[in-house]
């Protein structure tokens, strides 16, 4: 709105304001739904316009209240996603917020699609299970004053996105160093993609272990898995089916834990005499299987916990541009499915 000579108050359109600007209509537009497309100073001079005629987005944050949190996932495990849902749904129930789970993109990050929906939404934030966001898309977040965080037991994310992760390499040397103590010299690992930085930073703590204790590391020992129980099966097969195979085996997920037991019971070795095994995310299944799977704690419903009190925090102050990294600690839980070796 602004004020006539005769002091009446005349409604302000956005093609006025387009005509102070000094730009299109269509960049007015591309401004108010958040479009990468636009330069950084004239996306200030238009905003700034815009605020000092009082224009209203029906949709934006300045007219409504957030009540959503968003979780966005690649895929949905009905075992390990149930843990980060837990800590991001704690928190939203603690703000008055209803929790909103989608599923979207690829491990790497959401589809292109997802960003139309969440522009319409307008969550109070977005917690992301991916590797990193692509620059355009945390741009796009950005413009329309979204926070989001990254949980980040599967990546790397780039230094100006909040994120929050656990200690890959310790759990990997803590697992193999587990092994080594117990007696046995021949040890194996099955991480997971080798695209991913948590699979090469567990399988890093595995070879450090295996160095520390002047081991080989035996190339045709190291496997690349998918952190699940089929892949973990399938390359458990390969290990143990040969006669130099190895007397324990370091997974890299829980799931492909399971999968090296079920290997190793088509193959007739018994767990813990013939095999050990340690997992990786100690998920509530691992406390029920037999044996009990001895197994690295990574505290998922925490690193739920810590991503959605990032993203709420980042609302109210500028949290989000410090961009922090949270790494939270693991630990070994030592249970059934390790023993020394038998030979």
């Amino acid at each position: 709105m602004s004020t006539t000579a005769e002091g009446t108050e005349t409604r302000v359109t956005l093609a006025d304001v387009a005509a102070e600007a000094g730009v299109s209509l269509a960049t007015i537009s591309k401004v108010l739904n958040g479009r990468p497309d636009v330069s950084p100073p004239t996306r200030a001079r238009v905003e700034q316009l815009l605020a000092h005629h009082g224009y209203q987005r029906r949709n934006g944050a300045t007219s409504t209240k957030a009540e959503l949190l968003e979780l966005v996932f690649h895929e949905l495990d009905r075992i390990w996603s149930m843990e980060l849902i837990d800590g991001v749904e704690k928190v939203a129930k603690d703000n008055g917020l209803s929790l909103v789970l989608t599923v979207t993109g690829d491990r790497h990050s959401p589809g292109s699609e997802w960003l139309d929906g969440v522009l319409r939404r307008r969550p109070a934030g977005v917690v992301l299970v991916f590797s990193d966001l692509p620059p355009d898309l945390r741009e796009r977040l950005r413009s329309r004053a979204i926070p989001f965080v990254i949980v980040d037991p599967a990546g790397d994310p780039s230094p100006d996105v909040p994120s929050v992760g656990s200690a890959n390499w310790s759990g990997g040397l803590a697992a193999t160093r587990h092994l080594i103590e117990l007696g046995h010299r021949r040890i194996a690992a099955i991480t997971g993609p080798a695209d991913m930085m948590c699979s090469l930073a567990r399988l890093d703590g595995y070879r450090s272990a295996m160095n520390s204790a002047g081991l080989p590391v035996e190339a045709e020992w190291v496997r690349f898995g998918d952190f699940h129980v089929e892949g973990g099966r399938r390359e458990a097969m390969q290990l143990l089916d040969r006669p130099d195979r190895p007397t324990a085996i370091f997974a890299g997920s829980d799931l492909q834990a399971l999968g090296t037991l079920e290997a190793a019971r088509a193959l007739g070795l018994s767990v813990p005499h013939d095999l050990s095994i340690v997992g990786y995310d100690d998920i509530p299944l691992s406390r029920w299987v037999s044996p009990r799977l001895t197994t690295v704690h990574q505290p998922l419903r925490q690193m739920g916990v810590e991503a959605a009190k990032l993203v709420l925090a980042a609302r109210t102050d500028d949290a989000s541009a410090s961009s922090p990294r949270i790494d939270l600690a693991t630990s070994l839980v030592v249970r059934d499915s390790t023993a020394p070796p038998a030979d």
